[in-house]
């Protein structure tokens, strides 16, 4: 039996019983209790299984994220202490349940977890969302962890850059109508390294529909854009349509940052790319390099000429030839067949189509330089750069958008700390006016509102903008305001938080008399050098009044006290000059 490692091509979403009839010779494919199987021996006595769903992070919105997560922990609940080798793993597009052992632990495992899908315990809810903030908390989010949410914004695959909010509010409906529409059994494949399906699986669920991946969202107006990073990293994203042709660029343009920035510059330690399937059609690349504080400018320049030299088709044969001979190597693995099942289980499940081995095979031989320069075009028309220090607008990228490009008008509050920014609430959204640009909230465009006892809120737009209004902050924001607020938030957006500390709300600065901050050593020394120079303005005067007496004795009717005029103005110049400067110093430390 043959089969393929390698799913990508021309994207030709076929329907489930055509991609079936594909797999035909390949692997083994069934039903099981609705839902396709498809299945391929594997060496050894225990056999591996997984139950994919389409259903992941993307499908969900801001104020529910999570939602899928928290359903994959109930349904494994049951299982409890066990000696299984089993996890479950939700995704972008998907939510993998996945078991290693026996022929009767495998089935005691796809068992279970369909029977918890029928029937959440849901006693367990609220522990269970206690232990996905535990479990966010202790995970690192990575380098790239805010790229999604500027190519995409605060919903669909932008959502994987913000924590699961909706772990503080999600209700048991909601929970349980989440698992009844979504992890259908015609929203699931089953794939078992088997050469049967085993006996007593009772993989009974909803009958439901495919879904479809959820459509892409942007919140870049134009690429190729960049955004600033923290120091020591440089990330890159883009999105490409699915091809042989591209993962075998991700594979020639990792081995050139690595050559570029490792061998020959010294610049960096790690250098890689990465192609990973995002739905059917398209594909997310992204490459990475690190850099020391003082190498940055360095990397930053080397990563952006690699990829100029790749776009201009700079790229010897011997790159390309390696990269498919890498490709070429994955058909020397054992048990290729039962190796292949995931992939092929996730394109069904997505519907992208299958290639036969002489098929991709036949792909790999075609590529050619020619066709990488085209991917590498592609690559640098869509990406998104996020850099440490002065940015890459010299190469020709954007800054991605800093500030909105409007406000709404409505009510203004005055903020307590800087009295250069201004908190709007408005009918129509609000906006937080800055001296650099305005922040804005459209009510109607809000993917989640934070609720909080104390009357902060924090509203989200879908292009990934954020609000916070905290009355403490902002003169005359009350209780009437936030009310107004809440009445124009859809309920849908609004997510209940619990109360906070009465040390966590946050206050605004105090001040002293003389408009610094109060206690400061800044306000002391204002003053001292404000009484040192009206004392030297005071010895001016009486300075130039001693003049002026000598000086009317002595001078001419002509020219009457004219040095003494003189001699005050000289030496009063100054004094004006040191009290604006005075003066200037605290408006300057009332705005900070």
């Amino acid at each position: 039996m043959t089969t393929d490692l390698h799913d990508d091509g021309a994207a030709d979403a076929l329907g489930t019983a055509d991609a079936l009839a594909a797999l035909t010779g390949l692997v083994s494919h069934t039903s099981t209790d609705g839902i396709p199987t498809l299945y391929a021996p594997a060496s050894g006595n225990e056999i591996t299984a997984g139950l994919f769903f389409r259903v992941g992070r993307a499908d969900e919105t801001l104020a529910t994220s999570g939602l899928t997560h928290l359903v994959e922990h109930l349904a494994l609940h049951r299982l409890g202490l066990s000696d299984l080798h089993y996890n479950g793993a939700t995704a972008n597009a998907y939510t993998l349940f996945h078991v290693h052992g026996s022929e009767a632990e495998v089935v005691e495992y796809l068992n279970s977890v369909c029977a918890g899908l029928r029937d959440l315990p849901m006693e367990r809810l609220e522990t269970e969302k206690e232990i996905l903030r535990t479990e966010a908390a202790g995970r690192g989010g990575g380098p790239q962890q805010q790229l999604p949410l500027w190519r995409y914004g605060a919903q669909g695959y932008g959502l994987t850059s913000y924590n699961e909010l909706g772990t503080w509010s999600l209700t048991p409906d909601q929970v349980r109508d989440w698992a009844r529409t979504r992890f259908t059994r015609d929203n699931a494949v089953l794939w078992i390294t088997s050469d049967h399906v085993p006996e007593g699986l009772d993989l009974t669920l909803p009958q439901g529909s495919r879904l479809p991946a959820p459509a892409p969202t942007s919140a870049l107006p134009v690429t190729p854009a960049f955004i600033g990073g923290d120091d020591g990293h440089v990330v890159l994203t883009s999105v490409l349509r699915r091809s042989t042709a591209a993962s075998v660029f991700a594979d020639v343009l990792g081995r050139a940052l690595f050559q570029d920035l490792r061998q020959e510059g010294g610049y960096s330690y790690s250098a890689e790319a990465d192609y990973s399937p995002r739905d059917a059609d398209f594909a997310t690349l992204t490459a990475y390099a690190d850099a020391l504080p003082q190498k940055q400018d360095a990397v930053v320049g080397g990563f952006v000429d690699t990829l100029a030299r790749l776009r201009a088709g700079r790229i010897e044969q011997a790159e390309l030839d390696s990269a498919r001979g890498k490709i070429l190597k994955m058909y020397d693995t054992p048990d290729l067949a039962a190796a292949a099942l995931p992939s092929y289980a996730l394109s069904l499940l997505l519907g992208h189509r299958v290639l036969t081995p002489e098929q991709h095979r036949a792909e790999l031989d075609a590529v050619t330089v020619d066709d990488l320069r085209e991917v590498a075009r592609e690559t640098w028309a869509g990406a998104l750069l996020q850099v440490p220090g002065r940015g890459v607008d010299w190469a020709g990228c954007t800054l991605a958008p800093q500030f909105s490009t409007d406000s709404v008008t409505g009510t203004r509050h005055q903020s307590l700390e800087d009295e250069d920014v201004t908190l709007v609430i408005g009918t129509e959204g609000v906006s937080l006016l800055t001296p650099r640009g305005p922040i804005t909230v459209r009510y109607a465009a809000c993917s989640a509102m934070t609720a909080r006892p104390d009357g902060a809120r924090g509203l989200t737009g879908h292009d990934g903008f954020s609000v916070n209004v905290e009355p403490t902050l902002y003169r005359g924001v009350t209780p009437e305001r936030i009310a107004a607020l809440d009445a124009a938030v859809p309920a849908a957006a609004v997510v209940r938080m619990p109360a906070r500390a009465p040390e966590q709300i946050p206050q605004p600065r105090k001040r002293s008399a003389s408009g610094g901050r109060s206690g400061g050593g800044n306000a002391r020394s204002t003053w001292a050098w404000t009484t040192a120079l009206w004392l030297v303005g005071l010895l001016a005067a009486a300075w130039g009044l001693l003049c002026a007496v000598i000086t009317s004795e002595e001078a001419s009717a002509a020219n009457p006290e004219w040095d003494a005029v003189v001699g005050v103005w000289i030496m009063e110049i100054p004094l004006a000059f040191a009290t604006w400067k005075l003066y200037t110093a605290r408006r300057q430390r009332r705005r900070s």
